[in-house]
Protein backbone atom coordinates (compact mmCIF):
# COMPACT_ATOMS: atom_id res chain seq x y z
CA UNK A 1 0.00 0.00 0.00
CA UNK A 2 2.57 2.37 0.97
CA UNK A 3 4.26 1.81 -2.35
CA UNK A 4 1.05 2.26 -4.86
CA UNK A 5 0.33 5.40 -2.89
CA UNK A 6 4.26 7.13 -3.40
CA UNK A 7 3.64 5.78 -6.85
CA UNK A 8 0.33 7.83 -7.40
CA UNK A 9 2.39 11.27 -5.74
CA UNK A 10 5.21 10.65 -8.33
CA UNK A 11 2.54 10.54 -10.79
CA UNK A 12 0.71 13.43 -9.87
CA UNK A 13 4.06 15.17 -9.23
CA UNK A 14 5.44 14.47 -13.13
CA UNK A 15 2.14 15.93 -14.30
CA UNK A 16 2.48 18.88 -12.27
CA UNK A 17 6.37 19.36 -13.54
CA UNK A 18 4.65 18.80 -17.00
CA UNK A 19 1.99 21.18 -16.57
CA UNK A 20 4.35 23.99 -15.38
CA UNK A 21 6.41 23.95 -17.76
CA UNK A 22 4.10 25.75 -20.05
CA UNK A 23 2.75 27.83 -17.76
CA UNK A 24 6.07 29.58 -16.37
CA UNK A 25 7.04 29.68 -19.68
CA UNK A 26 4.11 31.97 -20.94
CA UNK A 27 3.89 34.01 -17.89
CA UNK A 28 7.94 34.98 -18.57
CA UNK A 29 7.78 35.26 -22.28
CA UNK A 30 7.63 38.96 -23.11
CA UNK A 31 10.09 39.71 -20.93
CA UNK A 32 12.00 36.51 -22.35
CA UNK A 33 11.22 37.59 -25.96
CA UNK A 34 12.99 40.79 -25.30
CA UNK A 35 15.87 39.95 -22.82
CA UNK A 36 17.48 36.62 -22.16
CA UNK A 37 17.07 37.43 -18.47
CA UNK A 38 14.02 37.31 -18.32
CA UNK A 39 14.40 33.51 -20.27
CA UNK A 40 16.69 32.74 -17.48
CA UNK A 41 14.42 34.21 -14.61
CA UNK A 42 11.99 31.37 -16.39
CA UNK A 43 14.16 28.82 -16.42
CA UNK A 44 14.99 29.36 -12.64
CA UNK A 45 11.14 30.13 -11.20
CA UNK A 46 10.98 26.61 -12.83
CA UNK A 47 14.10 24.79 -11.01
CA UNK A 48 12.38 26.69 -7.76
CA UNK A 49 9.35 24.88 -8.35
CA UNK A 50 10.89 21.33 -9.35
CA UNK A 51 12.53 21.44 -6.30
CA UNK A 52 10.26 22.86 -4.17
CA UNK A 53 7.00 21.01 -5.37
CA UNK A 54 9.45 17.55 -5.18
CA UNK A 55 9.61 18.35 -0.96
CA UNK A 56 5.96 18.55 -0.64
CA UNK A 57 4.70 16.21 -3.12
CA UNK A 58 7.17 12.87 -2.79
CA UNK A 59 9.37 13.87 -0.10
CA UNK A 60 11.83 14.65 -1.95
CA UNK A 61 14.31 16.77 -0.70
CA UNK A 62 17.51 18.69 -2.45
CA UNK A 63 20.52 19.65 -1.11
CA UNK A 64 23.50 21.75 -2.86
CA UNK A 65 26.96 21.30 -1.00
CA UNK A 66 30.33 22.82 -1.61
CA UNK A 67 30.98 26.41 -3.50
CA UNK A 68 28.82 26.55 -6.37
CA UNK A 69 30.95 28.65 -9.12
CA UNK A 70 29.76 32.14 -9.97
CA UNK A 71 33.18 33.11 -12.40
CA UNK A 72 33.38 31.92 -15.79
CA UNK A 73 34.48 27.99 -15.75
CA UNK A 74 33.56 24.31 -16.84
CA UNK A 75 31.20 22.79 -14.17
CA UNK A 76 32.20 18.99 -15.50
CA UNK A 77 29.05 17.04 -13.68
CA UNK A 78 27.56 13.69 -12.61
CA UNK A 79 24.56 12.82 -14.36
CA UNK A 80 22.03 10.66 -13.57
CA UNK A 81 18.79 11.96 -14.02
CA UNK A 82 16.33 15.36 -14.76
CA UNK A 83 17.19 16.49 -11.15
CA UNK A 84 20.67 17.07 -11.31
CA UNK A 85 20.00 19.10 -14.16
CA UNK A 86 17.42 20.89 -12.37
CA UNK A 87 20.08 21.63 -9.21
CA UNK A 88 23.27 22.86 -10.93
CA UNK A 89 21.58 25.07 -13.02
CA UNK A 90 19.74 26.18 -10.17
CA UNK A 91 23.16 27.05 -8.22
CA UNK A 92 24.72 28.84 -10.45
CA UNK A 93 24.92 32.46 -11.53
CA UNK A 94 24.81 31.96 -15.48
CA UNK A 95 24.63 28.54 -16.53
CA UNK A 96 24.85 27.15 -19.54
CA UNK A 97 24.69 23.37 -21.39
CA UNK A 98 26.16 21.59 -24.02
CA UNK A 99 23.16 20.04 -25.02
CA UNK A 100 22.66 17.44 -28.11
CA UNK A 101 21.16 19.48 -31.11
CA UNK A 102 17.61 17.91 -31.81
CA UNK A 103 16.59 19.32 -28.40
CA UNK A 104 16.62 23.00 -29.66
CA UNK A 105 13.58 21.69 -31.31
CA UNK A 106 11.84 20.63 -28.41
CA UNK A 107 8.68 22.22 -27.58
CA UNK A 108 9.59 25.17 -24.99
CA UNK A 109 12.41 23.64 -23.71
CA UNK A 110 14.53 24.47 -26.97
CA UNK A 111 13.72 28.11 -27.45
CA UNK A 112 14.16 28.74 -23.85
CA UNK A 113 17.47 27.12 -23.43
CA UNK A 114 18.74 28.98 -26.93
CA UNK A 115 18.17 32.12 -25.78
CA UNK A 116 20.27 31.75 -21.71
CA UNK A 117 23.05 30.85 -24.29
CA UNK A 118 23.12 26.76 -24.16
CA UNK A 119 25.13 25.44 -27.23
CA UNK A 120 23.71 22.90 -29.50
CA UNK A 121 26.25 20.61 -31.14
CA UNK A 122 25.94 18.01 -34.08
CA UNK A 123 28.25 14.98 -33.44
CA UNK A 124 31.50 16.18 -34.77
CA UNK A 125 31.28 19.69 -34.70
CA UNK A 126 31.88 20.43 -30.85
CA UNK A 127 34.82 22.47 -31.67
CA UNK A 128 33.20 24.47 -34.07
CA UNK A 129 30.12 25.22 -31.70
CA UNK A 130 32.66 26.29 -28.63
CA UNK A 131 34.74 28.11 -31.13
CA UNK A 132 31.85 30.43 -32.06
CA UNK A 133 30.31 30.58 -28.26
CA UNK A 134 33.62 31.71 -27.43
CA UNK A 135 33.66 34.39 -30.41
CA UNK A 136 30.58 35.58 -29.10
CA UNK A 137 31.28 36.13 -25.27
CA UNK A 138 34.75 38.23 -26.35
CA UNK A 139 32.33 39.95 -28.62
CA UNK A 140 30.09 40.99 -26.07
CA UNK A 141 27.06 39.00 -27.71
CA UNK A 142 26.79 36.32 -25.39
CA UNK A 143 27.47 36.84 -21.40
CA UNK A 144 30.57 34.58 -19.54
CA UNK A 145 29.10 31.97 -17.26
CA UNK A 146 29.74 28.65 -16.38
CA UNK A 147 29.40 26.18 -19.29
CA UNK A 148 28.00 22.90 -17.58
CA UNK A 149 28.90 19.55 -19.49
CA UNK A 150 27.90 15.63 -18.33
CA UNK A 151 31.70 14.13 -19.35
CA UNK A 152 29.96 10.34 -19.54
CA UNK A 153 27.65 11.61 -22.33
CA UNK A 154 24.61 10.07 -20.79
CA UNK A 155 22.49 9.53 -17.52
CA UNK A 156 24.12 6.62 -15.42
CA UNK A 157 22.48 4.73 -13.00
CA UNK A 158 23.82 4.37 -9.42
CA UNK A 159 26.41 1.55 -9.37
CA UNK A 160 27.19 1.61 -12.86
CA UNK A 161 30.30 2.55 -14.65
CA UNK A 162 31.04 4.46 -18.07
CA UNK A 163 33.72 6.45 -20.00
CA UNK A 164 34.58 9.78 -19.54
CA UNK A 165 34.77 10.67 -22.98
CA UNK A 166 37.55 13.40 -24.51
CA UNK A 167 35.00 15.91 -25.15
CA UNK A 168 35.58 17.61 -21.61
CA UNK A 169 39.15 17.87 -21.81
CA UNK A 170 39.03 19.52 -25.20
CA UNK A 171 36.41 21.50 -23.98
CA UNK A 172 38.83 22.21 -20.69
CA UNK A 173 42.14 23.17 -23.01
CA UNK A 174 40.25 25.39 -25.53
CA UNK A 175 38.34 27.42 -22.72
CA UNK A 176 41.29 27.42 -20.97
CA UNK A 177 39.13 28.17 -17.42
CA UNK A 178 38.84 25.94 -14.03
CA UNK A 179 36.83 23.04 -14.30
CA UNK A 180 34.63 22.57 -11.32
CA UNK A 181 33.53 19.22 -10.72
CA UNK A 182 29.98 18.44 -9.80
CA UNK A 183 28.78 14.70 -7.98
CA UNK A 184 25.60 13.82 -7.06
CA UNK A 185 23.49 11.02 -5.21
CA UNK A 186 20.02 11.96 -7.37
CA UNK A 187 19.82 8.63 -9.14
CA UNK A 188 19.13 6.76 -6.25
CA UNK A 189 15.66 9.16 -5.53
CA UNK A 190 14.88 10.15 -9.34
CA UNK A 191 16.08 7.06 -11.73
CA UNK A 192 16.48 7.73 -15.35
CA UNK A 193 13.44 6.27 -16.13
CA UNK A 194 9.72 5.31 -14.75
CA UNK A 195 7.28 7.28 -12.46
CA UNK A 196 8.37 6.47 -9.15
CA UNK A 197 10.55 9.15 -7.11
CA UNK A 198 11.47 7.84 -3.72
CA UNK A 199 11.40 10.28 -0.92
CA UNK A 200 14.99 11.11 0.89
CA UNK A 201 17.86 13.59 0.26
CA UNK A 202 19.19 14.20 -3.26
CA UNK A 203 22.56 15.69 -3.41
CA UNK A 204 24.51 17.66 -5.48
CA UNK A 205 27.89 18.62 -4.58
CA UNK A 206 30.54 21.19 -6.26
CA UNK A 207 34.28 19.87 -5.67
CA UNK A 208 37.49 21.87 -5.45
CA UNK A 209 38.20 23.32 -8.93
CA UNK A 210 40.66 22.18 -10.81
CA UNK A 211 43.35 24.42 -12.72
CA UNK A 212 43.61 25.68 -16.05
CA UNK A 213 46.44 24.13 -17.75
CA UNK A 214 46.61 20.36 -16.93
CA UNK A 215 47.98 18.37 -19.71
CA UNK A 216 44.65 16.26 -21.18
CA UNK A 217 46.03 12.85 -19.27
CA UNK A 218 46.47 14.33 -15.92
CA UNK A 219 43.31 16.30 -16.42
CA UNK A 220 41.15 13.37 -17.48
CA UNK A 221 42.64 11.45 -14.53
CA UNK A 222 41.93 13.65 -11.98
CA UNK A 223 38.33 14.82 -13.04
CA UNK A 224 37.27 11.15 -12.99
CA UNK A 225 38.80 10.35 -9.52
CA UNK A 226 37.12 12.96 -7.58
CA UNK A 227 33.61 12.87 -9.35
CA UNK A 228 33.44 8.88 -9.15
CA UNK A 229 35.11 9.00 -5.55
CA UNK A 230 32.40 11.68 -4.37
CA UNK A 231 29.44 10.63 -6.18
CA UNK A 232 30.23 6.89 -4.16
CA UNK A 233 30.63 8.89 -1.53
CA UNK A 234 26.77 10.22 -1.51
CA UNK A 235 25.68 7.30 -2.54
CA UNK A 236 26.87 5.18 0.29
CA UNK A 237 25.73 8.06 2.68
CA UNK A 238 21.99 7.84 1.39
CA UNK A 239 22.14 3.52 2.17
CA UNK A 240 23.58 2.89 -1.76
CA UNK A 241 25.83 -0.33 -1.69
CA UNK A 242 26.90 -1.14 -5.07
CA UNK A 243 27.26 -5.03 -6.23
CA UNK A 244 30.58 -6.01 -5.08
CA UNK A 245 31.03 -4.30 -2.10
CA UNK A 246 30.14 -5.74 1.22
Amino acid sequence: MTYAIQWLRSLLFNLSMYIAMPLIGLFYLPWALFSPRGARAACQAYCNWVRWSARWMIGLHSEVRGIAPDYPCVIAAKHQSFLDIIMIFNSVPAGRFIMKDELRYAPILGWFALRIGCVPVRRGERGRAIAKMKRDVDKGRAEPGQLIIYSQGTRTAPGSRAPYKAGTAVLYQQLDQPCVPAACNVGLFWPRRGVYRKPGVAVVEFLDPIPPGLPRAAFMTSLEQAVETRSDALMAEAGFIAKGDD
